[in-house]
């Protein structure tokens, strides 16, 4: 009778434990960490004997066991999925592998989660304990992570260090404001962010605690800065000495109740695990009625990483070395949705080109022939092993005009940003029309007698304006090279040469509510120089024009780029997606980088900047062995709602 009831009263005890812990480890209201307590496992445990040292051996979870007999043969432990031998494990029944499996199971096997908890519903079902993928798995998934890190490598450029350069002390020091997540439509999460601000309440691991085991902690979120986000341990009001960066999108955070539903145990930050004697009802009165990410979260990050382009696809793509034409290129990686691409003749697979999978230069194979843009034929006879045409519906849509009425015709004169030099907006000209709203453009006083140097954007782009914009809008406009009526006049200009404007009404003047605003930190790409993505800083805006300043760097290098141009991401984006960033450049570092890479960069510049800039027959051969031109591919074609007004100042 007396065991009896000594087995109800355990029963009881141990079930009740079950019903009110919070998902925290079992007791811990009552001992510290380092308590030897012990395990309240519904399986008696009991040590395992000493086996024969004649025995063969096993390697398992990093300790070494022996083969008894070779007749218990394996098991896998219920809680974290290990694979060892059945007489090497922990409890009778061996269904764990070591104690703190066998007690994270017992204490969070029967719990309900923490959100139905906040709702005030009683728990209804057991809570899951997710099985963690077996051994064979994890190292197949470890070998795969490697070599995404070396094909990464490979790819990465190493322009500026990144040593000691970190976002979060970087906006933390200079009281900086982050352009949001929501601002950049093509990037992950983008258009499903959500309500993810200030004040709302992840898991997240405990790093202030002396625990051998992986533990967690709720925190709360101080500031948003893109991705990343400074959170606070619950507990510390507030007290900020323990704040700490991280990207809300990375793999170790989640929405409250994750651990109670996953079997992981929570326990408070040593700092200040004597500051309540009862830690459920402190989590139970401060998180009732909080907000927390949405139970799909990590899902939909991982979905919105997901990119239809592949290597081996084959595009057409501008020829860097002649803006005029387009010229057969094969994905070899794909980064964040970015490209390296690699054009199809280059045998050394070193003539390479960056761009977002969402570029305006980039298109299906075919392309320039339907549209009637010129192409540089492949040497190349026939595709090579493995490479196939990328699907035509994965490229980004421009929208659909009318060419039957009035439309752009060959000699129309406006306004556009300069692809090789992406700091001006120049004195332009239509060269050619081509099909389905295309038009090819050259820059007054800087064309090639070839035209080699004609660019192409759509009708529809927001880089192309109307005469008279930059006047309105108080931007320094670039004259003809060798025009020497300073100032510029539109009015004398186009009587002098004949010409007419292109009327106001055919230009795009969708302007959305994107969100930026003068002074907000992003990742941007140099496209310049289109492999490099920088730390910057949006220091003007026009309608839906943006002025992108590089920080560190003079504003010689800044870019116009428009708003939904997918060469601009979020803070965090480059960690987030393994790409390496540049951080801003210091003084120091810039005088010190005389005859390096900037230096490079500033002669370029310089070559192509305003009315200095030389035609391009004429830099092919003066640029050094390896420089290849780099231009625009940042203006995004995808409709949008709002409007915006375009005038002309008229003259008498």
């Amino acid at each position: 009778m007396e065991n009896t009831k000594d087995l109800t009263e355990h029963s009881s005890r141990s079930e009740r434990k079950r019903r009110d812990s919070f998902g925290m480890f079992d007791g811990y209201d009552s001992c510290s960490e380092d308590t030897s307590s012990s395990s309240s496992s519904e399986e008696s445990e009991e040590e395992v004997a000493p086996l024969p040292s004649n025995l063969p051996i096993i390697k398992n979870n990093g300790q070494v066991y022996t083969y008894p007999d070779g007749k218990s043969g394996m098991a896998t432990c219920e809680m974290c999925g290990m694979v060892g031998v059945r007489d090497a494990f922990y409890s009778k029944t061996k269904r764990f592998c070591s104690v703190s499996c066998s007690r994270s199971y017992s204490s969070n096997s029967k719990k309900a989660s923490i959100l139905a908890r906040l709702q005030g519903k009683p728990p209804t079902k057991k809570a899951k304990v997710l099985q963690k993928q077996p051994l064979v798995a994890k190292l197949a998934a470890y070998a795969q992570y490697q070599a995404t890190l070396q094909n990464q490598a490979k790819t990465k450029s190493v322009a500026v260090s990144m040593e000691g350069f970190s976002w979060g002390n970087y906006i933390n020091s200079n009281s900086f404001i982050a352009a949001p997540v929501t601002c950049f439509k093509h990037a992950p999460m983008g258009t499903c962010w959500g309500d993810i601000s200030e004040n709302v309440r992840v898991e997240v691991p405990n790093t202030d605690c002396s625990l051998p085991t992986k533990v967690f902690w709720i925190a709360g979120i101080v500031k948003l800065a893109g991705y990343n986000a400074l959170l606070r341990y619950e507990g510390f009001e507030n007290d900020s000495g323990l704040d700490f960066w991280c990207n809300i999108c990375g793999s170790d955070i989640h929405p409250v109740g994750w651990c109670a539903a996953s079997g992981k145990p929570l326990v408070p930050p040593r700092t200040i695990q004597h500051k309540y004697t009862n830690w459920k009802a402190f989590l139970v009165k401060r998180l009732t009625g909080a907000k927390t990410l949405p139970p799909d979260f990590s899902q939909k990050v991982s979905e919105s990483m997901q990119y239809p382009f592949k290597p081996c696809m084959r595009v057409e793509v501008v020829d860097k070395r002649h803006l005029c034409r387009t010229r057969v290129a094969v994905v070899e990686s794909v980064i964040g949705g970015r490209l390296r691409l690699v054009y199809e003749e280059s045998e050394d697979r070193t003539d390479d080109f960056w761009c977002h999978m969402h570029s305006p230069l980039i298109h299906h194979i075919g392309w320039s022939r339907s549209i009637g843009h010129r192409f540089k034929r492949s040497d190349i006879t026939k595709k090579q092993d493995g490479h196939f045409d990328t699907p035509p519906h994965l490229f980004a849509k421009v929208k659909e005009v009318d060419q039957s009425g009035e439309w752009f015709k060959e000699g129309m004169k406006l306004e556009a940003i300069d692809p090789l030099n992406l700091s001006t907006i120049c004195v332009a000209t239509i060269r050619k029309v081509l099909a389905d709203g295309f038009l090819m453009i050259g820059i007054d006083g800087s064309e090639a007698a070839d035209g080699s140097d004609w660019f192409c954007y759509h009708a529809t782009s927001p880089s192309i304006f109307p005469v008279g914009f930059c006047e309105i809008n108080m931007i320094e406009l670039t004259p003809p090279r060798g025009y020497t009526k300073l100032p510029f006049k539109w009015f004398d200009y186009l009587r002098e040469t004949g010409s007419i404007a292109a009327p106001v009404k055919l230009f795009n003047k969708d302007v959305p509510n994107h969100g930026f605003r003068v002074g907000m930190k992003l990742e941007a790409v140099d496209l310049m120089e289109p492999r490099l993505i920088c730390v910057a800083t949006v220091t003007r805006i026009i309608h839906r024009l943006l002025r992108i300043h590089f920080d560190g760097w003079e504003e010689e290098y800044d870019q116009w780029v428009d708003c939904e141009s997918p060469d601009l991401y979020p803070v965090g984006w480059c960690q987030l997606t393994g790409y390496q960033l540049q951080p801003p450049a210091s003084q120091s570092s810039r005088e010190s980088q005389s005859g390096s890479s900037k230096q490079k960069k500033k002669a370029k510049s310089q070559q192509y900047k305003g009315h200095k800039k030389m035609t391009t027959l004429q830099l092919k051969e003066e640029l050094i062995d390896g420089e290849d031109y780099n231009f625009l591919q940042g203006a995004s074609d995808q409709e949008s709602n709002g409007s915006a007004n375009f005038y002309i100042k008229q003259e008498p």
